[in-house]
């Protein structure tokens, strides 16, 4: 199931792998004002994502969006990637719920990693703030990007780290 937290926290629940040394290292940069990553993610503009390529089949989607109602938001899970999202500015609401308690609306694979599910009310709601992140496993529906209070502008990286073999 998901883990959260602050990177620290998140680095030392993961099970050492290659794939998390490159995402830590990545995150760590990009948490670090001033460095060339963070100042790449500030130049997103509102509603655009950049993908940036990490190597060895990683990759990370820089964001920047006004948060949404949650009535708005779309519940998905993906099979080949693992989500790491990291909030860098803004805060945002992210619900989570084992997808074995959702039903299907759409199924978006092989061509897109993405499956969609009807709306519900099953999940458990973490609230991520600027420097906090999510990792998300395969089993895990998530409904990101939902306001907390108010809109507000969020700057963040979903990096995808391919499922181990």
């Amino acid at each position: 199931m998901a883990i959260s937290g602050s990177l620290p926290t998140l680095r030392s629940q993961v099970i050492p792998q290659p794939c998390f040394d490159t995402t830590f290292a990545y995150l760590a940069e990009l948490s670090r004002p001033g460095s060339e990553a963070h100042a790449r993610l500030l130049a997103v503009p509102v509603g655009e994502s950049k993908r940036i390529e990490l190597g060895d089949g990683i990759f990370a989607l820089e964001q920047a969006y006004l948060t949404k109602e949650r009535s708005e938001g779309k519940w998905e899970s993906h099979l080949k990637y693992i989500d790491v999202q990291v909030v860098i500015a803004g805060e945002e609401n992210l619900e989570v719920c084992e997808i074995s308690r959702l039903s299907l609306s759409e199924n978006l694979t092989p061509a897109k990693d993405l499956l969609f599910y009807k709306p519900t009310d099953e999940g458990s709601v973490l609230r991520l703030k600027a420097g906090e992140a999510a990792i998300l496993f395969p089993v895990d529906g998530h409904m990101p990007g939902i306001r907390v209070d108010q809109p507000v502008l969020v700057r963040k990286s979903v990096v995808k780290v391919p499922v181990f073999q």
